[in-house]
């Protein structure tokens, strides 16, 4: 059984009373699984930003497929890197907009650049990339 190291912190009374809000509103069941969780948030920022590091991401997309020709250019993006995309999942949300998922893998600033140039289409409406690193 791993063995644990225990640790002091010290806090303004303010700031400590705003993160034990936060926690009770997340349901955490203590301070020590709050922090635990925001050093392993820190840790994937720190590593997801080493340009050659691997990392897998989902990529959500929500568009207008009435827009221009996007669907079109959205579909030859995804296959001109079809390495990097792992699976994909379309939704039609209503008569016009449409949500994708995609699913993506690759080295980190391969994968933000895929990211940017989707979200920078006309005719895409909201992009957001969840990065992380595999284990």
């Amino acid at each position: 059984m791993p063995s644990v190291v225990r640790f002091g912190v010290s806090l303004e009374p303010d700031l400590l009373k705003r993160f034990d809000k936060i926690i009770k509103e997340k349901g955490y069941s203590n301070r020590s699984e709050a922090i635990r969780d925001l050093i392993r948030k820190a840790l994937v920022e720190e590593e997801i930003s080493q340009p050659e590091k691997k990392i897998v991401g989902v990529l959500s997309i929500v568009y207008d497929h009435d827009f221009s020709d996007i669907t079109h250019r959205l579909l030859h993006i995804q296959h001109s890197q079809h390495s990097k995309v792992r699976s994909t999942m379309h939704i039609h949300l209503d008569e016009k907009n449409c949500l994708e998922i995609l699913v993506v893998e690759g080295k980190a600033s391969e994968i933000k650049s895929f990211a940017d140039r989707i979200q920078s289409l006309k005719g895409v409406k909201y992009s957001k990339i969840n990065l992380f690193v595999p284990p």
